[in-house]
């Protein structure tokens, strides 16, 4: 998929999805797993360096995402919005993880459903030599672009509604570029 698609169908979610500045990560991850219809969850996890920032692993009802907790919040954001690139994107896991990733054990309510088999479909990254890999990461780059700019160019949304309304009203009508 060309960048610019990708930005199209960025900006086309994120309008569908309401996502307002500033940029909350937790909340649009939320957000696009409702639309899909899966639950998306977001575990922090000391993955080994050198190595893989991430990890998504799909099973059959949920998508779990692993991030480097053991890296600023921005990074870990950035991680995330990586991970989500790949839904984003409509890439399957059918990646190349192995169990040796985790050395420190998985959380117990999240072994359970993880065998083997999907820990190896997942999609972790190392590099953007493929395809899916780059378009993972563009997503990742143009969504923290725009919030980068819409979270110092939109004043932030009033309290009380009817102040919200009047803002709506009178204020400026940007939104992802």
């Amino acid at each position: 998929m060309k960048e610019r698609e990708l930005r199209k169908r960025c900006r086309k979610l994120l309008n569908e999805l309401d996502i307002k500045p500033p940029l909350d990560v937790t909340v649009l991850a939320e957000r696009i797993g409702a639309k899909r219809g899966r639950v998306i969850r977001l575990l922090p996890y000391p993955l080994e360096v050198p190595g893989p920032f991430g990890c998504w692993i799909a099973t059959s009802a949920t998508d779990y995402i692993f991030f480097q907790q053991e890296t600023t919040k921005a990074h870990q954001d950035h991680i995330i919005l990586h991970e989500l690139g790949h839904l984003l994107a409509d890439h399957h896991a059918a990646g190349d993880a192995e169990p040796g990733d985790f050395p420190l054990g998985l959380p117990a309510d999240v072994d359970d459903e993880l065998d083997s088999e999907a820990v190896g479909r997942a999609l972790r990254r190392t590099s953007y030599d493929a395809a899916h890999e780059w378009e993972a990461e563009t997503v990742a780059t143009i969504i923290l672009e725009w919030a980068s700019v819409l979270n110092y160019t939109i004043p932030q949304r009033a309290e009380g509604r009817d102040l919200r309304r009047i803002q709506g009203t009178l204020g400026d009508h940007q939104g992802w570029l």
